[in-house]
């Protein structure tokens, strides 16, 4: 359990209420991640604007921190500067890189680290990341000359790499997950020749926006941009990066507006990277009465304004095709389903039961507790929508995008809830609770 996520008294979720008005959501956490990483390695100085102040990038600036580089201190409405040490002057730590509860920190940093000639690294983490699979990392990096050691024949942490001259090389990723092309691209920038990564299907392109943005020669092409290329050599420079509004934490109002009668919700600011928009796309698919306002692009990421007002929703269905793009939002569109009168489909999802909780089971279980019809599935799950919910005791399992769906479902639900371990939404919005009761009338 993250330790953050211990608390004594659970939180009062009283029924009822409508939301209104204008909300920013916190910084983009996987843009947020990489500009620390991208900015530690540049030369020069990189401001990021809108960075996020949560538990997960606090962790992977301390990673960075450790190995020398200067980052200055991460607070809500700060510009955060990163000193940049160039692509090779991360300095062996002294001590053990904890990645807390961030799978992001520890599968971006053994492609950071892995072509380190000569040094050595192990990280950790909390012990919900010591149970998530770290092979599907290691394993691709292995095929370029990486050595990563680690329990369960390298799967678990704790992880200790020891840093190699990195060949460059063709590798076919087994899943589609930016995380693990992400490392492999960071590997690649000190490889000793090309490197090409081939996805079975396109995962948020993040990475590959910002490095070339940063001056890495990057070369994206195939079939729906599965091809990413890097030739090393490329000097990686200093930049100023926006963070726009994650669109992930966006998702729990978007779908909080639609349902619940008489909510009229404007969201600024947020990230519609067309990798990651999934969750507009199942929507539309429902009804949804969503219009995007101010379209603009900031810092070659596409973003704009949401509004979402209350509408009847139709049920769902969607597979692995879209899963890249929504992966995050499933626990919400899970309580979107409970309140749609058919039965709505979820499949292809077997990646969230090694998320920092087994999402499809806890949702599953915290809904069941309140009434809902859901049947699970290896990879996903079928939900009977249309019952009314009751007020229930429930509990987020420590896990953040699970305590923000349940707040939003006992708003609908009859009678009150509480919350177990409500503080767990801080690992992806701090704010999330305080901005529900401003919205809330």
């Amino acid at each position: 359990m993250s330790t953050s996520s211990s608390q004594s008294s659970p939180r009062a979720l009283p029924e009822g209420g409508t939301l209104i008005g204008r909300v920013k959501v916190p910084g983009d956490k996987s843009i947020s991640h990489r500009s620390l990483l991208f900015g530690a390695i540049a030369e020069g100085t990189t401001t990021i604007d809108g960075l996020l102040p949560a538990e997960d990038p606090l962790s992977t600036a301390a990673c960075l921190r450790s190995m020398g580089v200067t980052i200055s201190p991460i607070q809500d409405g700060e510009i955060v500067t990163v000193e940049g040490v160039g692509l090779d002057g991360l300095q062996e730590p002294t001590d053990i890189l904890n990645c807390g509860n961030s799978g992001t920190t520890m599968r971006l940093m053994l492609g950071l680290l892995a072509g380190r000639d000569g040094r050595h690294f192990i990280l950790d983490g909390d012990d919900s990341l010591r149970q998530r699979p770290m092979r599907r990392v290691g394993q691709p990096l292995a095929t370029m000359g990486a050595m990563v050691r680690g329990r369960d024949g390298g799967n678990l942490a704790p992880l200790a790499v020891q840093g190699q001259q990195l060949r460059g090389t063709v590798v076919g990723t087994p899943v589609a997950s930016a995380q693990v092309k992400s490392a492999i691209l960071l590997a690649s920038l000190t490889a000793d020749g090309p490197t090409t990564v081939i996805e079975p299907a396109q995962s948020r392109d993040h990475s590959e926006r910002m490095l070339k943005a940063f001056g890495a020669d990057l070369q994206v092409g195939g079939e729906m941009g599965r091809h990413i290329s890097v030739r090393p050599g490329g000097i990686l420079r200093g930049q100023n990066v926006v963070v726009p509004g994650d669109i992930s934490s966006a998702a729990f109002w978007l779908v909080a507006g639609a349902l619940i009668p008489g909510s009229d919700l404007v969201i600024e600011n947020v990230g519609l990277n067309p990798t990651r928009t999934g969750i507009l796309e199942v929507l539309e698919q429902m009804g949804a009465k969503i219009e995007v306002l101010n379209p603009r692009d900031v810092a070659g990421e596409p973003v704009g304004d949401l509004h979402v007002c209350h509408g009847p929703l139709q049920p769902f269905s969607f597979g692995e095709e879209v899963m890249p793009r929504l992966v995050d939002e499933v626990p919400i569109l899970s309580v979107a389903a409970c309140f749609c009168d058919g039965d709505s489909h979820i499949s292809g999802a077997s990646e969230l039961r090694v998320k920092e909780t087994d999402r499809l089971a806890v949702m599953a279980r915290q809904l069941t507790a309140m009434g809902a019809s859901i049947e699970e599935h290896d990879d996903g799950m079928t939900i009977h929508g249309g019952r009314p919910l009751k007020g229930a005791e429930l509990d987020s399992e420590t896990d953040h995008r699970v305590a923000m769906s349940l707040a939003v479902a006992s708003m609908l639900a009859r009678g009150d809830s509480s919350l177990h371990r409500s503080d767990a939404a801080a690992v992806s919005y701090p704010s999330f609770w305080t901005d529900l009761g401003r919205l809330r009338r």
